[in-house]
């Protein structure tokens, strides 16, 4: 298992905008991808611009296959202009 968390600084005033994309694509992704076994988003409580996609996949492939999918694509450039600064994105191995 792979886990991603993925830190999203948004500009002031974009909120709505980013979470009406990112609610589709969570829909998207938990409709369409079974090796991807979490996808959920989450507003920061001391900072309200910072969100965090908290993410895990089954496998290597599973994650590779997740960038490629027509809706991952297509949203990339609609969560763009939201930012208010580069993601920090981290990535997990599991530990059982």
């Amino acid at each position: 298992m792979i886990g991603i968390v993925a830190k999203l600084p948004i500009a002031e005033g974009k909120e709505e905008e980013f979470e009406a994309v990112a609610k589709d694509l969570m829909a998207q992704v938990k409709a369409n991808e079974p090796g991807c076994t979490t996808y959920q988003l989450y507003k920061s409580q001391k900072e309200p611009n910072t969100y965090i996609f908290m993410e895990q996949y089954a496998s290597q492939e599973a994650l590779a296959a997740h960038g490629k999918t027509e809706y991952f694509q297509a949203a990339q450039p609609k969560l763009g202009p939201c930012l208010a600064g580069a993601p920090d994105i981290q990535m997990y191995d599991i530990v059982e």
